[in-house]
């Protein structure tokens, strides 16, 4: 069994909304965590059908229960009508629930009571580096860190199977998009452009559509955990950079997949595609598990130069190169970086395991770097 970073309960002083990809462990997580809370799970047919005829019901049988009662309901957004007696409930009773699910979108599209602040927004992440002592990079980077993926001796399959569960599950029965076929094409033009600077017009112009219709296809991968857009850093003084932000799918096997790759050479630039990637995510998962208020962004200035990861205002540079020897050519965006930025740290992390000081860069071999990462050390 492996222990899941994130601990939930630590985080339960009141209500909760759990939001993760699907297959990223999230009921898992809940049973372990909560295994003496009263428990509701809305994927089973006879409780959906139930609280669905007569969401009063929730309360109906909450309501004389011990105040302060935690109570989890999984997959809430199969019936965001429950959240009305959630909201009573917690108001009355005091109760506190744990509301999972793996799309904000059925809650946000038809304004249903998000319960005004009374629940904290928190995200479940794949599996991240500090979850697996032996963590096997090459596999990581081509098949990436979903759970059943990760651990499967045939991953390859599962993750067909996880694309087509998400077209029909996530976009055609709740009929968000009017074509299915447009947006599978969608997916895999994103793919071509992941950890890329997003040009809307251009993706728009390979599928066929208008650019206000690929933003829309973007807002349905955030809003349904699918992938994440990643902010330019613009407080600028000396260089003009570019604004617009980069996407990334939210785990690197689903873009590999949507890219066709069962292999990943390693010294190809796949496999730095991937690496940048990886070490992307985890750091986007250790912020969102730590609620660090360090924000996450990247710099590119007009001109071409490039840092690939910034941790809050500028306090930290990071490069990501996949090489096994750093040298002072992988370094030469951080000098135009380091005179806008001055105080920063730079680091680069690659796979050339000899941690040094080159100038005023640290080089730091990625599994030290995801150690420290995640004992916090790096910020």
């Amino acid at each position: 069994m492996i222990k899941r970073y994130f601990q939930l309960k630590d985080e339960l002083e009141g209500s909760i909304f759990l939001f993760g990809a699907r297959q990223t462990g999230k009921s898992t997580l809940l049973e372990e965590q909560f295994g003496d809370a009263i428990f509701f799970d809305l994927l089973d047919s006879e409780t959906k059908r139930r609280l669905k005829s007569h969401p009063e019901l929730l309360y109906n049988m909450l309501v004389d229960k011990e105040e302060g009662s935690i109570v989890v309901i999984d997959e809430i957004p199969e019936i965001p009508e429950l959240l009305n007696e959630v909201h009573r409930l917690i108001q009355k009773r005091h109760h506190r629930f744990v509301l999972c699910g793996s799309s904000a979108r059925k809650l946000k599209r038809k304004g249903y009571n998000t319960l005004g602040g009374r629940a904290l927004p928190c995200y479940f992440y794949p599996f991240v580096s500090a979850e697996l002592p032996n963590l096997d990079l090459d596999k990581a980077l081509l098949y990436g860190m979903l759970p059943t993926h990760y651990l499967s001796a045939r991953p390859q399959k599962l993750l067909s199977g996880y694309i087509d569960v998400y077209l029909k599950e996530e976009i055609k029965e709740e009929a968000i998009v009017r074509n299915l076929d447009g947006f599978q094409h969608f997916l895999e033009a994103a793919a071509m452009t992941n950890s890329e600077i997003v040009n809307y017009t251009n993706i728009a112009s390979d599928c066929g559509v208008s650019a206000k219709t690929v933003k829309e296809y973007f807002n349905i991968l955030e809003d349904t955990l699918i992938g994440y857009m990643i902010p330019a850093y613009v407080k600028t003084q000396k260089r003009k950079v570019v604004q617009a932000p980069k996407f990334y799918y939210f785990d690197v096997g689903v873009y590999n997949y949507l890219m066709h790759r069962t292999s990943l050479p390693t010294g190809s630039a796949e496999y730095g595609h991937c690496f940048e990637h990886f070490v992307i995510q985890e750091l986007k998962a250790y912020i969102g598990y730590t609620h660090n208020d360090k924000k996450l962004s990247y710099w590119h200035t007009y001109n071409g130069k490039e840092i690939d990861a910034i941790i809050g205002e500028a306090e930290i540079g990071i490069e990501i190169k996949s090489s096994e020897e750093v040298q002072p050519r992988h370094l030469t965006n951080f000098k135009a970086y380091s005179e806008e930025f001055p105080g920063s740290r730079c680091i680069v992390v690659s796979r050339d395991k000899f941690n040094r000081h080159i100038g005023n860069v640290e080089s730091i071999y990625i599994f030290d770097f995801l150690k420290m990462l995640w004992r916090g050390e790096l910020f």
